[in-house]
């Protein structure tokens, strides 16, 4: 808080500490309640100077603890989350600082303590434990959750269920379950505005607005943004199954990804013969690709056979990017269509 910052601070004042039941603050201060603490005080600061004309014109604000309290302006009056705005807009060379009525408490419960306190995840909650997950989901994360509810999981064909609770199946369901957690902490409208994230499974879940709905793949999103002390809970209507096809195709549109990454510096820095042969050598490995779709090949030997007879390495780089940007265009379509 002695830095550059800029940072603005909600700061309760002594009255607002008193407020909160007795004993609470001077437990909070003992030296084994210290990341307790912390994580209360962080959650009444926000990065960047907003001041109250501005906090007045959002929704919600994301916190250095890393989780959101509710804005609301109504009746002349600025309230985060329940507390009041009593003082607004003391500067300081490092920030603003709002004084606030009541001390703001950040979600302390972690994700899976909350679901299982829900009632509506008993499903999920033994697929966890059966996968073995329960020390991870645990753990600080964060963790973005996609979560089935028990009417999600009785969708699925009772069969595919108690199949995938057994022992020797465990490896397919934690593949499953971690399709649907998330790294970090991404709130529904951060979710609608990747379009596309990676989960901790290694594949790409698609997120879109369909007629005013949030849809994770072909599952609606349908409480979203439920705090937890390690993440963030998305409560979805279906099972995220992911499709083979899919586990196929997506380390090829990565591969091509990384090939892009590599390549795109060292033509910039003149260097268009290594380049091309970064390109060439991605080209080359991608036709050995397992489960590559078919209209890709042709594609992909096309900008081969017309960059070996080009006449400079540039146009070399070049036709061998058109080339593989062609082939990641025709696999990005067809994960699009098998992810509906």
């Amino acid at each position: 808080l002695q830095g550059d910052g800029p940072l603005t601070v909600f700061a309760p004042t002594d009255e607002a500490f008193g407020k909160l039941p007795q004993g609470t603050v001077e437990n909070l201060l003992k030296p084994e309640n210290r990341d307790q603490l912390k994580a209360i005080l962080l959650y009444h600061v926000v990065e960047g100077r907003v001041d109250a004309a501005t906090a007045a014109t959002v929704k919600s604000a994301a916190t250095l603890n890393g989780q959101r309290f509710a804005v609301n302006f109504s009746n002349g009056k600025l309230m985060v989350d329940k507390s009041r705005v009593v003082q607004t807009d003391i500067r300081a060379s490092n920030g603003i600082i709002h004084v606030i009525d009541q001390v703001l408490l950040p979600e302390s419960k972690p994700i899976l303590t909350i679901a299982t306190e829900a009632g509506t995840f008993n499903t999920l909650a033994a697929a966890i434990k059966a996968a073995g997950l329960i020390e991870t989901l645990s753990g600080d994360g964060p963790f973005t959750v996609f979560a089935p509810t028990d009417k999600a999981f009785a969708k699925l064909p009772k069969e595919t269920l108690q199949s995938l609770l057994i022992p020797e199946n465990k490896e397919k369901l934690q593949q499953i379950l971690t399709y649907h957690v998330v790294g970090g902490r991404v709130y529904s409208d951060a979710v609608l505005q990747k379009g596309s994230l990676r989960t901790v499974a290694g594949l790409r879940v698609n997120a879109a607005l369909t007629d005013g709905q949030l849809m994770i793949n072909q599952s609606s999103v349908i409480s979203g943004d439920i705090q937890a002390a390690n993440g963030v809970i998305h409560v979805i209507d279906e099972v995220l199954i992911p499709d083979e096809r899919i586990s196929a195709l997506q380390p090829a549109i990565e591969y091509i990804e990384l090939a892009i990454d590599r390549g795109v510096p060292l033509y910039n820095h003149g260097q268009q013969r290594a380049c091309a042969a970064v390109y060439e050598v991605a080209a080359e490995g991608l036709l050995q690709w397992q489960g590559l779709p078919a209209e890709v090949s042709p594609v992909l030997q096309k900008a081969l056979a017309k960059a070996r007879s080009a006449h400079n390495s540039s146009n070399k780089a070049w036709t061998l990017r058109y080339g593989l940007d062609e082939a990641y265009s025709i696999m990005n379509d067809q994960m699009r269509m098998t992810s509906r």
